[in-house]
Formats: structure tokens, C-alpha cells, sequence
């Protein structure tokens, strides 16, 4: 998710460059995208019933918030403008609790819906030879 939202901020960026005012489409279906993205994933982890999706999916949005950040910051720096480290605290604070929170929420509307719907069915396990009961004498040789 860190990546997914990192490479969204900097093509937002990029996109700035030659159009800096006509880009409100572009964000709408840039955010929809990734809030569908996590409302599915979470979806799809709660549909198959994992383990601790809760902690997992606040994890990740803790992780994808200061990670999309830092990749926000490095992709503005190489495809953009040249932006240095001093874009880094605004990433990191204001633009990390942003993509935190549009990891985390749809994720957790997704995990609500996932658990509502019927999980997999459990694979039925595959037959096993039978084996034949030991002979109660001694094999002649």
C-alpha cells in the first residue's frame, strides 16, 4: 500500500507540472482508486478469514502512511522537481497521517463487509489408503 500510494503522490505531482489547475478529476479518481484498493484487499482478507486482520491492517496503515511519505519525497526528487530532504518533514507528518487514514479506514469498512460475506468453503481432504490391520502372527520366511 506504501508503494500504491507513494507512486499515486508522485504522479499527482508529475501531472501538476503541465496542468496545475484542471487536476481536481484526476485527484477524485486518484483517491477512489486507493480507497478501493484497500476496501478490497481488506475485503478479500476478511472473506478468507485471516488471522488478526484488525492488527494487521493498523499496521499496515502505519506503515504505508510513513512509507508513502519517504517514497512520495524520493520520487518528487528524481521524476519531478528536484525536491530535497526539506520536503521531508511535511511527508512525514501531514501527508503520513493522510495516506495512514486512507489505508485504515477503507480497509476496516472492508474487513466489516468481508466478515458479512460466506467465507471459502474448507478443502475437503483428500482420501487416505486404506491401511490393513497388522497380522497377529509372524511372517514366515
Amino acid at each position: 500500500m506504501a508503494v500504491l500510494h507513494g507512486a499515486a503522490d508522485t504522479a499527482l505531482a508529475k501531472a501538476a507540472v503541465f496542468n496545475p489547475t484542471g487536476l481536481l478529476t484526476a485527484k477524485i479518481v486518484t483517491i477512489a482508486l486507493l480507497v478501493g484498493a484497500a476496501a478490497l484487499w481488506g475485503a478479500v482478507d476478511a472473506w478468507l478469514r485471516r488471522e488478526d486482520s484488525g492488527r494487521t491492517w493498523l499496521i499496515a496503515a502505519l506503515f504505508a502512511g510513513v512509507g508513502s511519505g519517504v517514497l512520495y519525497v524520493i520520487g518528487r526528487g528524481i521524476f519531478v522537481d528536484q525536491a530535497g530532504t526539506s520536503e521531508l518533514g511535511p511527508a512525514l507528518t501531514g501527508g503520513a497521517a493522510f495516506a495512514a487514514l486512507l489505508v485504515l479506514v477503507p480497509a476496516g469498512l472492508g474487513l466489516f463487509a468481508g466478515a458479512r460475506l460466506g467465507g471459502p468453503e474448507p478443502a475437503k481432504p483428500s482420501p487416505t489408503p486404506r491401511r490393513r490391520a497388522p497380522s497377529p502372527s509372524p511372517r514366515a520366511k
